[in-house]
C-alpha cells in the first residue's frame, strides 16, 4: 500500500480524501467552489493544520485560474480594485471554517499580502490574479519539503537524547497523538514524519498512537497510514497512556500542533495535555513538531488561543464498518453510525472541545524546519526566535 495523500490535483482541479469514512471506504471528493472548500474544512473531511491550508490556497487559485479562462471574464477581473473586493470576502470567509489552527490563518495573510502588492505595485487585475494563483500553488508546494526538515532534525535530537542516557539511540519507542502524517498535511508529516524517519534510519522499534476520540483519527488515520507505511505500531485508548509509560520503555512522544504561541504554549488534539502531564511524571521527552507557520508570535501565551467546540452530536456518536464485515455490490464495505450514549445527550450535557492547550513548562522541544528550540536552564517558556 503506498503513503496516502490528502489533497491531489490536476490543473484546476482539485480532490480531497474523504476523511469521514477512512479507513474501510478511500472516496475522494472534488472541490468545485470556495463554498465545497469552507464545507470539507469545517465538517473536518479534511483536518490537519497544513492541509487545511493548502486546501484553501489551492482552492483560492483554482478559483482564480478558472475566472481567467472563462468566456465572457467575470466582472471582477475588470479592474484591481474590483478583484480585491471580490477576493477577500473570500479569504476571510475561509478562514472562519476552523479558527485555532493558524496556519489557515497564516495562509490567508499570505494571500492578502500577495494580492495588496500587487495594488501597491498598481498591477493589473489579471497579473495580480496570476500573483495569487502561484502564491496559493506554493503554499501547497513548500509543505512537504519543510515535513522532512522537521523531521530530521526532531528524529536526529531524539537519538541525541536517548544517547545521552547511556543508550544506544537505536530499538526506539516513540508515542504520538491524533494524525499528524500525509492525511493531515501535504505529505509526510509533522510528528508522524518523525515516527517514519526514525524507522527509515532503522532507529524505531514501534510507535504508539492513542485512539484520539471522539473523531478517532489515531484509531481510524494513524492507524491506515501506519499500516500503509509497514512501520510496527500499537493502537491504546486515550485512558491508557499513564499505564503504557509505566509498563513500557517509551523514548519519546511527539506531537503535531494546530497553534504555538511566542512563549511554546502549544494548542493541539484534545489529550495531548493528558499525555505532557505523564511524560513530565515518567521524565520522558515531550516533543512538538509543526512548521513555522504554526507558530503565532502575535499571542504572548496559550490564553489567547481561541478554542473550538465542536457539536455535542459529535461526542455522542461512532463511526465505521460493519462487523462482521458486510461488502455491498460493488465490493466496498458497509458503515455505519451509531449512538453509544442515551437518548438525549446529544444536545446538552456534553463537553467536547477539539484542542487544549499544553503549557510550554510541559514540552520538551519545540521542532519546525529551521531546527530544534529548548527551554533555557531554569525557565518555563521558550525563546523561539532561533526557529521562526
Amino acid at each position: 500500500m503506498a503513503p496516502l495523500t490528502s489533497i491531489r490535483t490536476d490543473g484546476d482541479k482539485i480532490e480531497i480524501v474523504n476523511q469521514l469514512i477512512l479507513p474501510h471506504t478511500t472516496e475522494f471528493i472534488h472541490i468545485d467552489t470556495i463554498e465545497q472548500a469552507y464545507d470539507a474544512i469545517k465538517s473536518m473531511k479534511i483536518r490537519g493544520a497544513p492541509a487545511i491550508a493548502s486546501l484553501a490556497a489551492l482552492t483560492i487559485s483554482s478559483h482564480l485560474s478558472k475566472a481567467l479562462k472563462a468566456s465572457p471574464e467575470p466582472d471582477f477581473l475588470a479592474s484591481p480594485q474590483l478583484l480585491q473586493a471580490h477576493i477577500d470576502p473570500i479569504l476571510k470567509y475561509l478562514y472562519t471554517a476552523r479558527p485555532t489552527a493558524v496556519n489557515l490563518g497564516a495562509a490567508i495573510r499570505r494571500l492578502q499580502k500577495t494580492l495588496q502588492a500587487g495594488l501597491d505595485s498598481g498591477k493589473d487585475a489579471k497579473a495580480i490574479a496570476e500573483d495569487l494563483i502561484s502564491e496559493g500553488k506554493k503554499i501547497d508546494d513548500e509543505d512537504v519539503d519543510r515535513n522532512k526538515k522537521m523531521a530530521k532534525w526532531g528524529g536526529e535530537w531524539l537519538v541525541e537524547q536517548v544517547k545521552k542516557q547511556g543508550k544506544s539511540g537505536e530499538g526506539l519507542n516513540v508515542m504520538t497523538v491524533c494524525n499528524t502524517g500525509s492525511l493531515a498535511t501535504s505529505g509526510y508529516g509533522t510528528a508522524l514524519g518523525l515516527i517514519t524517519y526514525l524507522h527509515e534510519t532503522g532507529k524505531l522499534q514501534k510507535a504508539y498512537f492513542t485512539q484520539s476520540t471522539p473523531y478517532h483519527q489515531g484509531s481510524r488515520l494513524t492507524a491506515f497510514e501506519l499500516q500503509a507505511l509497514k512501520i510496527p505500531s500499537v493502537m491504546l485508548c486515550d485512558s491508557m497512556v499513564g499505564s503504557l509509560f509505566q509498563h513500557n520503555d517509551i523514548a519519546g512522544i511527539a506531537v503535531g500542533a494546530d497553534r504555538i504561541a511566542r512563549n511554546g504554549d502549544t494548542a493541539n488534539k484534545v489529550g495531548t495535555y493528558n499525555a505532557a502531564v505523564l511524560a513530565a511524571r515518567h521524565k520522558i521527552p515531550f516533543i512538538v513538531v509543526a512548521p513555522i507557520s504554526t507558530v503565532d508570535l502575535d499571542i504572548p501565551d496559550g490564553t489567547y488561543i481561541p478554542i473550538e467546540h465542536r457539536p455535542p452530536l459529535e461526542a455522542c456518536l461512532v463511526r465505521g464498518a460493519l462487523y462482521p464485515f458486510v461488502s455491498n455490490a460493488q465490493g466496498i464495505k458497509e458503515q455505519a453510525t451509531v449512538m453509544v450514549t442515551p437518548e438525549g445527550r446529544d444536545t446538552e450535557g456534553v463537553y467536547n472541545p477539539s484542542f487544549d492547550v499544553t503549557p510550554a513548562e510541559l514540552i520538551t522541544a519545540i521542532v519546525t524546519e529551521k531546527g530544534v528550540a529548548v527551554k533555557q536552564e531554569g525557565s518555563k517558556t521558550f525563546d523561539l526566535s532561533g526557529i521562526v
